[in-house]
């Protein structure tokens, strides 16, 4: 008997391998991906410039000295509400005569609290 050719069995369990293997790097290649996309928006979502402008402006309004007005806080809530989609609460602690700022920011996604000393 001949012996038989196993040359073309090995070409193909070759190419089944190399398919395989570029398979596998672009499941990577994808998931490395769609995480760096996550990570971005998670840090985008993040609203630090809008909590330190209302911080710096409670800041501002303490330093004239007197309690900030209502109305202005008022202002402030709606501000935040309507342009941001956040729910601001300021409060003087005591009211008359505040020893602190009670400062909490709440967009949904992130709550925030702080009481900032006067």
């Amino acid at each position: 008997m001949a012996r038989l050719n196993e040359d073309g069995q090995w070409i193909i369990l070759m190419a089944l391998i190399v398919c395989i293997a570029l398979f596998f790097l672009a499941y990577l290649m994808n998931e490395s991906v769609l995480v760096g996309k996550t990570t971005a928006e998670s840090a985008l979502d993040f609203p630090k410039s809008d909590i330190r402008d209302i911080r710096s402006e409670i800041i501002r309004l303490n330093g004239l000295g007197s309690p900030i007005n209502t109305s202005i806080i008022q202002d402030i809530k709606t501000l935040s509400l309507d342009q941001k989609n956040a729910i601001v609460t300021i409060n003087q602690n005591p009211p008359d005569t505040p020893t602190s700022i009670t400062f909490h920011y709440n967009n949904g996604l992130l709550q925030y609290d702080e009481t900032i000393p006067l």
